[in-house]
């Protein structure tokens, strides 16, 4: 077990006060939008007067079961997210399209610090967010028909028919495919729609139903980027409402984009981001009609399942991670979960104190303030908190 210190990423949507507060630290003004705890080559975490990635190359065995699976890289990438305006449309690719974009990009030439650079690495990023508040995201195409009538309910005054008829007349992909490469077009014609939309928006931003949340939707999107034609793009996708504690899987191709809040995020190992509007970055229209799914679907909302006392865990199919919740209370200690697995805990409430098998007292950790456990090293915990864990999935 060894202290853990991770990066801080300073990005134009973070919040300047929400992980400051969690990590116990002066905000200084800044928007600070994540918190990285892992190995990648982006941000690795600080552990024992070197680096986590130098740590796992130094010491073989130390993944444990991941070790071979993963070819000897730190799988994992565990976050504190603060989104204090909406990020971009993206999505991630699956490993084969991440190693496909990769190779081809470098065999192009073109540099891994260009701004047209798409994939930075080989990894998949599948990923999961818990909300650790209110936390609104979109994911996943809506069905179309109700789309539709969604734009019918807000009666804009510009026809929307030559955009989003569409969405009626042909089949649920084919039409949101058409519908969303359009919506991609910034013309004259497509801002016109836009304004239209957000005129009518404000004519139902009072209404207490789904039509009135719609157009809150539009309209906030607008704040933060006035009068964008990706706007038409995002209200394709479902608004989802995060209560405290629930999960939100985001695996590869599903189009997404997270809104507000404060949450805890974990995810496969890798920077790959594939763009698709509400944003001024480099959109590869093409990569990214190669990894969507553009089949409506429901968002996959993730409720943990108990697995022992104050423990709770995030259940997916990932290889890449798992993600546990621990919460205790005095006099009721825990067995550290993912034996055999490298792991990470992150405080995020309270403080926690961690011992071996015998009883026998190896240290103390509190708000804000994370340990790494080798594959190897077993531990119970007590204490009064809220914590996370994060280790590799389930490999079989």
């Amino acid at each position: 077990m060894q202290p853990l210190t991770g990066t801080v990423k300073n990005y134009a949507w973070g919040s300047p006060d929400a992980i400051p507060a969690i990590l116990g630290t002066e905000a200084d003004g800044t928007p600070q939008a994540e918190y990285w705890l892992g190995a990648h080559r982006g941000g690795p975490a600080a552990i024992g007067g070197t680096t986590l990635d130098r740590l796992v190359i130094s010491r073989p065995g130390i993944l444990g079961e991941a070790e071979q699976r993963f070819d000897g890289q730190f799988p994992y990438l565990l976050k504190i997210l603060a989104a204090a305006q909406p990020l971009s449309l993206q999505a991630h690719p699956s490993g084969d399209q991440a190693r496909t974009g990769f190779e081809s990009e470098q065999a192009r030439g073109v540099p891994l610090d260009d701004p047209t650079r798409t994939y930075k690495d080989t990894w998949p990023k599948p990923e999961m967010l818990v909300a650790l508040g209110p936390f609104e995201a979109l994911w996943g195409f809506r069905d179309p028909l109700r789309t539709a009538e969604l734009f019918d309910a807000l009666e804009p005054r510009e026809s929307l028919e030559p955009l989003i008829g569409p969405l009626r007349h042909r089949g649920a992909e084919a039409g949101l495919a058409e519908v969303f490469l359009e919506c991609l077009c910034p013309d004259e014609a497509h801002r016109a729609m836009i304004n239209g939309v957000l005129s009518a928006a404000l004519d139902h931003a009072e209404d207490r139903d789904e039509v009135g949340g719609f157009a809150r939707l539009a309209l906030t999107l607008d704040e933060f980027y006035p009068s964008d034609p990706t706007i038409l793009a995002a209200l394709l996708l479902n608004h989802v409402h995060l209560s405290k504690g629930q999960g939100l899987h985001v695996p590869a191709g599903v189009l997404h984009a997270y809104l507000s809040g404060t949450g805890i995020e974990i995810m496969a190992s890798s920077d790959n981001v594939v763009r698709g509007g509400l944003t001024p970055k480099h959109i590869d229209v093409d990569a990214l009609v190669s990894l969507l799914h553009f089949a409506p679907s429901e968002p996959d909302i993730i409720t943990p399942s108990p697995v022992g006392a104050g423990v709770c865990h995030y259940p997916t199919a990932e290889p890449e991670f798992s993600l546990w919740r621990v919460e205790l209370v005095p006099d009721r200690p825990a067995v550290l979960p993912g034996d055999g697995r490298a792991r990470i805990l992150l405080v995020i409430e309270g403080h926690v104190t961690i011992l071996d098998e015998q009883g026998a007292e190896l240290g103390g950790i509190r708000q804000g303030e994370s340990v790494f456990f080798e594959a190897s090293e077993r531990a119970v915990l007590r204490g009064n908190c809220l914590a996370f864990l994060a280790a590799s999935g389930d490999l079989g």
